[in-house]
């Protein structure tokens, strides 16, 4: 199993200020990993959630764990692709600019 990325700072800081809510949510986390799908799958179903509910943390933060899994860019574009017909134009837009913010931090990093 690959390590994925470091929590932002923010939510460590979250955590810090209610611990009870960082026990629960390692506790759905954790439930959430159990069944068949592997690793993979389960992080880019988690992050075609994020999009079609456009959360836009939680897609920087399922982008990141994604590249951090080895996921590719075109794994990455072809949910946006698949995302489209539901979310619309204007909204595919914006979820396009949130993973591209993600790449454009890996490609300076």
């Amino acid at each position: 199993m690959k390590k994925l990325p470091q929590a932002p700072k923010t939510y460590n800081e979250f955590i810090k200020k209610f611990p009870k809510l960082g026990k629960a949510w390692e506790i759905v986390s954790e439930a959430g990993q159990e069944g068949p799908l592997d690793q993979k799958t389960v992080r880019l179903i988690k992050l075609a959630i994020a999009i079609g509910a456009m959360r836009q943390g939680a897609v920087h933060s399922g982008v990141r764990k994604a590249l951090a899994l080895g996921i590719s860019e075109k794994e990455l574009w072809q949910i946006v692709a698949l995302a489209a017909g539901t979310l619309g134009f204007p909204a595919t837009v914006a979820v396009y600019s949130w993973i591209m913010d993600c790449l454009v931090i890996k490609q300076g990093s």
